[in-house]
């Protein structure tokens, strides 16, 4: 029997509905359908799926962003179109085992014994003894027991007074076939039963619709939620410590619909552990699962691969995140002469007003609000220097060896050095103003050493959550807090003390003896002082979120206006040497003010005036009326489960197992029919002196190793009779259908 690559023949007069069902049951269309879902599959993995849509308009654009959103790749494997190329597939691939398997199941019981030594004569494989003495009957106990031991099964006939002897091996090959289909059938029934059309169809039918606003779970109105009899779905659950969930979120392109659980997931601990790069290696949880019905209370640990079910529904860790730390935090004033820290705090995931205590003045805070968004005990950086000049080696001097291990190797393998360090705790949050812009802001809890013994604390500042972090380095001062610096920058803001600085500054430059070029250094001092300060601008006593001209970038411009181009190097220069060493002027009367005995030169000390000056510079650019130093924390974690509940998967296990044995059959178990024909060979005196015995082979596919066993098989029937074989292994016109397959008539 051969497969053909055409489908069902009906017949109807209906030229349409014939030429459509031999399409849609013919095997070139299942393939066509089995490639087209290939390439979904592919899109389906590459893509990630069921992003938020500003993802997705973020990564591509706005423009090709609504053309895969019109094509449903956002949600491959549950677009109308995948279902219906599923639902097809189903069809065409059932149709083609409707109307192969019987055929293939009558010829796998047929034993083909109706043919005659004139057939087995045309055989290509083929073989004739002449058995000396003996009687037919004896021939074939002989080559029937043969046959059993080489593992066929036989059937012996009477026709025409000879014994035919038919026998087969190897007939599985047919149910492989039957097999892998049917596997096909069962495991795209298996996906249809996992897919979201149970839900759509609830949708559809009694009219669930997603929410599309935040509201508490519990005052979601029914038409938003799904019952506990469910047959599938997929969702996700976030559980802080201690607390406890019973729904899970389904979400959907247009919202999230609530799934009601029957029991609740009470999280008792969550479990991290962390390589040395500061990557994740152990995520663990400590869970109770609360029956609704009975009460009863099942403690359990669920870590990734390793899930936790019950009742039907798979708990699988998904990942984590934090479930509502405590921040207690210090307010500095980024602007201001005479503004003071004071303390604030919150909870991530909530926001709070910027208040500042009463009888203080902070410019700039008015309406502002603080959000909370996210905090991570332990930051794993790499603090060496990034472009490898640590590294003494010259290339030139590198071996062969050296350059070959720099290039092959892991992905993730760098040639330039590492030194990861954990540099502490860090909060993140958005600082929101009346009118609803907000700037996003990262900062450390801890000064972290950033080469050269400078140690700083880390103040990021984004705009667009898109944007890397941008760091305002503030130097940490001799007992690791950023109190200096913050002295020293509300100082810079006091024109009282911006003049007492000027004029030190002077006085410990000039001799006094030469009054007027004292006179003449101290007016340029202050008004270097003033310009870095930002009050000489028009927005003069404006504060940095408004965006007042300080820094660097006021004196830069100061230069360009003032000063002619060839002369500006040597004024820059001058400026900056002016501007270094009246900042320590002014950073001591800031001390004075504040209590603390004045500095001695050295070395550390120029390098906070240096660090000082730069983080001041950058401060105009911060944009933000307060620096939140976090001081302490109370960690609250939290586990994000993912929920299923997938009754079609033990079908796909089972469509699986029929696949993988289909193909093992087809490929590893190879049909072959053999053939005694035995005659009594008649002398002249019309009687018996022996048996004539035709052999022939054939199967569905002849390969090398065909053609090995029929030369054993040969052999051993001749040494079973006692007869060597009288005709060779083939005959060339023997091949009687053309192909270089033997066939049975």
């Amino acid at each position: 029997m051969s497969v053909t690559t055409q489908g069902l023949q009906l017949n109807v007069r209906q030229k349409a509905v014939k030429s459509a069902v031999e399409l849609i049951s013919s095997m070139r269309f299942a393939i066509a359908l089995l490639v087209v879902l290939a390439i979904a599959s592919i899109i389906g993995t590459v893509l990630t799926q069921d992003d938020p849509y500003p993802n997705y308009v973020n990564q591509f654009g706005p423009f090709w962003a609504d053309i895969f959103r019109s094509l449903s790749l956002y949600t491959v494997y549950s677009a109308w179109w995948f279902m219906t190329i599923l639902g097809f597939l189903v069809v065409s691939v059932s149709l083609c085992v409707i109307r192969n398997a019987p055929k293939m199941l009558a010829d796998m019981k047929s034993w083909k014994d109706k043919v005659r030594e004139g057939s087995l004569r045309a055989f290509h494989h083929k073989g004739e003894f002449a058995v000396e003495g003996g009687t037919r009957e004896q021939t074939a106990a002989t080559l029937g027991k043969l046959a059993g031991r080489l593992g066929y099964r036989f059937v012996t006939r009477e026709s025409d007074g000879a014994t035919l002897i038919a026998a087969k091996r190897g007939a599985l090959t047919k149910i492989g076939y039957i097999f892998a289909h049917l596997a096909i059938v069962i495991i795209c029934l298996g996906g249809l039963l996992d897919s979201n059309l149970p839900i759509k169809f609830q949708m559809w039918l009694f009219d669930k619709t997603p929410i599309r606003s935040n509201a508490v779970i519990n005052d979601i109105p029914p038409e938003h939620r799904l019952s506990q009899s469910n047959p599938t779905f997929r969702g996700y659950a976030w559980v802080p410590e201690g607390q406890f969930v019973s729904t899970a979120i389904l979400n959907q392109p247009d919202g999230s619909l609530i799934q009601d659980l029957p029991f609740s997931i009470q999280l008792n601990k969550f479990i991290v552990d962390y390589y040395s790069t500061g990557m994740p290696k152990l995520f663990a949880s400590d869970i109770v699962v609360i029956d609704h019905k009975t009460g009863q209370r099942i403690p359990a640990r669920i870590e990734v691969n390793e899930p936790f079910e019950y009742d039907g529904v798979s708990i699988y860790q998904s990942s984590f995140q934090d479930g509502g730390s405590q921040m207690s935090m210090t307010a500095w004033p980024m602007s201001g002469a005479g503004a003071k820290s004071f303390p604030f705090g919150g909870t991530i995931g909530n926001s709070a007003p910027l208040a500042v205590p009463a009888g203080q003045t902070v410019p700039g805070v008015d309406g502002q609000t603080i959000e909370f968004a996210d905090f991570r005990a332990i930051n794993v950086e790499n603090i060496s220097n990034g472009s490898g000049a640590n590294d003494a080696r010259g290339v030139a001097h590198r071996s062969l060896k050296e350059a070959f291990d720099e290039r092959l190797g892991s992905g993730a393998k760098s040639s330039k050095p590492l030194d990861l360090h954990n540099v502490g705790p860090s909060v993140q949050y958005k600082v929101r103003d009346k009118d609803g812009q907000a700037r996003e802001y990262n900062n450390y809890m801890l000064p972290v050493d950033v080469g050269g013994g400078d140690r700083m604390f880390l103040a990021g500042m984004r705009e667009n959550p898109d944007d890397p972090f941008r760091y305002l380095r503030i130097p940490a001062d001799s007992g690791g807090t950023p109190k200096e610096w913050m002295m020293l920058r509300a100082a810079f803001e006091d024109p009282a003390l911006r003049a007492q600085a000027a004029k030190r500054f002077a006085a410990r430059s000039v001799p006094a003896s030469n009054r007027e070029l004292q006179q003449h250094l101290e007016d340029s001092a202050e008004r270097v002082l003033t310009l870095f300060a930002g009050a000489d601008t028009p927005q003069a006593g404006a504060t940095a979120a408004a965006g007042a001209a300080g820094g660097f970038q006021a004196v830069a411009a100061f230069i360009d206006k003032s000063v002619p181009k060839g002369q500006q190097e040597k004024a820059a220069s001058l400026l900056l040497r002016m501007l270094e060493g009246a900042t320590w002027d002014l950073w001591q009367l800031a001390r004075e003010q504040a209590g603390e005995p004045d500095l001695k030169p050295d070395v550390d000390a120029a390098r906070f005036v240096q660090d000082s000056i730069n983080a001041i510079s950058d401060s105009f650019l911060y944009g933000s009326p307060v620096y939140l130093q976090l001081d302490s924390f109370k960690q609250v974690q939290a586990s994000v489960f993912q929920l299923t509940r997938a009754p079609g998967k033990k079908v796909v296990y089972l469509g699986s197992l029929l696949l993988v044995l289909g193909i093992f059959s087809m490929f590893y178990v190879r049909e072959r029919r053999l053939w005694f024909w035995l005659k009594d060979r008649k002398g002249q005196d019309d009687q018996d002196h022996g048996v004539d015995v035709i052999m022939a082979m054939s199967t569905a596919r002849r390969t090398l190793d065909f053609e090995k066993e029929f030369a054993r098989t040969r052999d051993a029937v001749g040494r079973a009779l006692g007869a060597a074989p009288q005709t060779g292994t083939a005959n060339d016109a023997g091949d009687t259908n053309g192909s270089g397959t033997d066939r049975a008539p």
